[in-house]
Parts: structure tokens; C-alpha cells; sequence
């Protein structure tokens, strides 16, 4: 079904793959994993024709899939044959509803109504999604719209399956939706699956094989067992092993402690506070929350249940409809200076050209700059052989490092990251939480949105679980539930 050879793609001078063969048999599942920025991406892309045709680049080698050339094929007719996710879902969504996101497929090819609506209701179903059918997309949590690029890659039923890190954003019931659909595809439909993950546990459920990438070459290859056996490969490469990854619900895991700090003042203070996007439908409701210096904080809960609201509001991003919230005793915090935010996706916060002017410019602006703290955020986010690259060239995993370098450049007293794990391996992330936890200890909190379970257990101190925009328990993890 997919033969590749001697894959080779450069964006101009920068190499992303050398010599890449790879052979996928119909039916089957392909797991490709390796570390951020080791071509993992461009692999996916140029299976599906995006590159060179969409996305320039220069390419030599062969590519083969479903029968066709997809460097050569007309893009219509290789997607009727090849579906993709991409990292970054709110990329291929642009309908004002999600049951007309998902039907946008099936129309284009023709089929009739009944037909459409069918197979919209199947999508939905299959990733859980089915009371979102008449919401607006751009309105749903980064984790409900990653199950809509399911949904509608799912839709078109395609020969062919290329998911670029499709459970990165979700929770655990939402994870084992779509890996369960995704098996009942393969034994209806014999679809063959291109799945691209770091989240290895979830990925070992569904995958025969898997590939591991590193600085764009094909390192190793074999049934999971095998691979995953080698540890001096995976800690080499920061990659975890599958049994790393924990799927307990929270409740189970958070036992309830929520005595205030003595002799602290909060850092920040929420107090009743509701806050969304509509007034006559808040997501938030009766929030009241203090946060205080030198806590590292970990919020979690279902998709949709508040948190990036939740981290918006507390950011000063999001006035809230009622309530209050309040920064070091009285004021509203500055965005950026008081309380940084990393978001979702780092493309919303990323805008300069070259990625040092990138993590320079907030310091500049505010007089703040110094190139000694400059270059030592860059080597420990590991950007340093990064600084002159344009920081929309680079994977979605380095934007993410990008941007949240931009964030502390300011040095913030409060830093709120909404799932900083999205296209991030093991290893950068411990880097990356180390430069954090040192942070944290010179008395700056730490807001951590996130559904790592290992990442809480090693650097949190306090989790608060949301439920429906609600604040349900606040205490801390259960060691030995971990």
C-alpha cells in the first residue's frame, strides 16, 4: 500500500530526510516515533502530496501510496484516496459547524445526502463528539477539535490514514475513542494507518510495527516488543516506553488538600469568577481560586471542561462576565509581564522573523533584555542551533519551545502553559521541565494544563481537577496510585 525509497526533502538548506525507505502493507498500522524536529512530520506530509505541492520543498526518491504518486497525482484524487491529521487541527478546520466540517468530505465527492449524513453520524459517534454537531469549531477546546479532524478525516473512509499526533490534546476517554475506532476501521475497512505519536502507550494498542526517526533517517524498525526493549535507544533518543503512560481517571488519582499556604499573600486571586465566549452561556462558573508564590500547579480534566478559559482568565486575557480576579493584592495582571501565557497552539504567538528576534522581542520592547539570560534560555529550550531559522519552519514541537521561551524571556511570576507536551518527546520535556522547576524555586508559580500523568507526578505539587467549569477537587496526587 506504501512503498517508499530513498526518501530525500530539503527546505532549502536545511535537510529534513535522508534516504528514507519505508514499506507499509495494506491493512496494517505503522507506528513512527522519534524526537522533535526529526523529520517525522515531513514524512506525513509528503506521503499525503502536501509536500512538494502544497508545501515547498525539494525532494528526490520514491514515493508510492494507494497506487498513486502523491507528488504527481492531482491533490483531489490523492485525497479521495489518503486522510490526514495534522498537529495542529485548528489548520484544517474552517466551517461554521461541526456536522458541516465533517460532511465537507463525503459532498466533495459526490455522494448522496443519505449517504453524507451517515457517514457524518458514524464520525462523530466514533470519536464521541455527537452532541457537538451544531457548534461552531473555532468555539470548541483544543482537545474537541482535534476529534473533529478525526471525525472528518474519518468521514472520507480513505484507503490510507496519516495521523500527525492525534491524541496529543486528548483526554483519556477521548484517546480511547479515537484508537478504537481507528481498530475498528482497520477490521471493517482493512484501512491502512500512518500513525505518527510520542504518546506511546496509546499508539502500542493499535500499531504492528513502528519506525524510529532520528535527525531525519530511519534508525530502527521492527515489531514494538523488540524496538521498545532497546532502553539505551529510547533514553538516547528521550522517548518513553509504552508502560510509562498511565490511563487512570483523575478522581482516582487526586486526594483532596487544600489548606492555604500560612503567611503567604496570594500571588493571584480569583474570587466568583464565571467568564466564556457568549454571555448567556459561561463556561466558568463560581471560580474562586487562589494561587500562590513559588506553587507548581497542574490543572486537569476532560476536553471541554474549562481549562483553557480557565488559563485565559487568570492570564488577564479573558475578562471574566462576573467576579474578580486580582494580581499581587489588588491590580489586574498585565498580560505577558505578570502572568505569560503559553498557548496550544504556539502559531498564535509566534510572529517575528528569525526565531532569537523571536524570544528577544519582549524583552527589548520592556527594556528588559539581557544577552546573558538570552542565551541561557536558548540552550536550555534547545534552540540555540535554531536562533536564525524563521520559527514557522521549524516542527510544531520547536514552535512550542519558541514560544514558550518568548514567555519567560519576561520573567513572569506567574507562567500559565496550556499543554506544552504537543509535539514534544520525553526528553526535551525533561530538559524543558528541569529550566522550569528552577524557576518555579525562585519563587515564580507555575500554571501546567496537561494530561501527563507522568509529568504531574514528577514536578507538581497541587492539581486541581475541573469538571463542567467547575473547580470539583483540589489537592494533590495519590503516590501510590502513580
Amino acid at each position: 500500500m506504501i512503498r517508499v525509497r530513498d526518501l530525500t526533502i530539503s527546505y532549502g538548506p536545511v535537510n529534513a530526510l535522508h534516504s528514507v525507505d519505508l514499506d507499509v502493507q495494506a491493512g496494517e498500522c505503522l507506528l513512527v516515533t522519534g524526537p522533535s524536529g526529526c523529520g517525522k512530520s515531513t514524512l506525513a506530509r509528503a506521503l499525503t502530496g502536501l509536500i512538494p505541492q502544497i508545501i515547498p520543498a525539494q525532494c528526490s526518491g520514491e514515493v508510492m501510496i494507494a497506487g498513486l504518486d502523491p507528488r504527481q497525482a492531482p491533490i483531489a484524487d490523492v485525497t479521495r484516496h489518503v486522510g490526514i491529521v495534522f498537529q495542529n487541527p485548528s489548520s484544517q478546520l474552517f466551517h461554521l459547524h461541526v456536522a458541516d466540517e465533517v460532511a465537507f468530505g463525503p459532498r466533495n465527492l459526490g455522494l448522496d445526502e443519505n449517504e453524507v449524513q451517515e457517514r457524518v453520524a458514524w464520525a462523530l459517534g466514533a470519536v464521541g463528539i455527537s452532541d457537538l454537531a451544531g457548534c461552531n469549531p473555532a468555539q470548541l477546546s483544543g482537545g474537541q477539535k482535534q476529534r473533529v479532524a478525526i471525525a472528518s478525516a474519518l468521514a472520507m473512509r480513505p484507503e490510507v490514514l496519516v495521523l500527525d499526533e492525534p491524541t496529543a490534546s486528548l483526554d483519556v476517554d477521548g484517546t480511547g475513542l479515537v484508537i478504537a475506532s481507528l481498530q475498528e476501521l482497520r477490521r471493517r475497512l482493512g484501512m491502512t494507518i500512518v500513525l505518527v505519536e510520542h504518546r506511546l502507550a496509546a499508539a502500542a494498542r493499535l500499531a504492528d510495527r513502528v519506525v524510529v526517526m532520528d535527525a531525519g533517517r530511519v534508525i530502527a524498525r521492527g515489531d514494538l516488543d523488540t524496538v521498545f526493549q532497546d532502553r539505551s535507544l529510547l533514553r538516547r533518543l528521550g522517548l518513553r516506553r509504552p508502560l510509562e503512560d498511565k490511563q487512570t481517571p483523575w478522581h482516582d488519582l487526586i486526594v483532596e488538600h487544600s489548606e492555604p499556604l500560612s503567611g503567604q499573600q496570594p500571588l493571584l486571586e480569583l474570587r466568583q469568577v464565571s467568564a466564556g465566549y457568549d454571555r448567556k452561556a459561561p463556561v466558568l462558573h463560581d471560580i474562586t481560586l487562589n494561587i500562590f508564590p513559588g506553587e507548581f500547579i497542574a490543572l486537569v480534566g476532560e476536553n471541554g471542561a474549562g481549562k483553557s478559559t480557565l488559563a485565559l482568565t487568570a492570564s488577564g486575557l479573558l475578562k471574566p462576565s462576573s467576579g474578580s480576579v486580582r494580581f499581587a493584592g489588588g491590580k489586574r495582571p498585565r498580560p505577558g509581564l505578570d502572568v505569560s501565557m503559553l498557548f496550544q497552539n504556539p502559531a498564535d504567538q509566534i510572529f517575528t522573523d528569525s526565531v532569537d528576534e523571536e524570544v528577544s522581542f519582549g524583552p527589548r520592547n520592556f527594556k528588559r533584555y539581557d544577552p546573558a539570560e538570552h542565551e541561557q534560555l536558548l540552550d536550555y529550550t534547545d534552540l540555540m542551533q535554531l536562533r536564525d531559522r524563521h520559527p514557522t519552519a521549524v516542527s510544531v514541537g520547536q514552535q512550542q519551545r519558541i514560544a514558550l521561551a518568548a514567555c519567560l524571556a519576561l520573567r513572569p511570576r506567574l507562567l500559565v502553559l496550556d499543554e506544552p507536551t504537543l509535539g514534544q518527546d520525553w526528553g526535551h520535556l525533561e530538559r524543558m521541565m528541569e529550566y522550569l522547576l528552577e524557576y518555579n524555586r525562585r519563587g515564580s508559580a507555575i500554571l501546567l494544563i496537561t494530561h501527563d500523568y507522568k509529568l504531574i507526578h514528577r514536578y507538581v505539587q497541587r492539581v486541581l481537577l475541573i469538571q463542567d467549569g467547575r473547580i470539583a477537587l483540589d489537592g494533590r496526587l495519590n503516590g501510590a496510585a502513580c
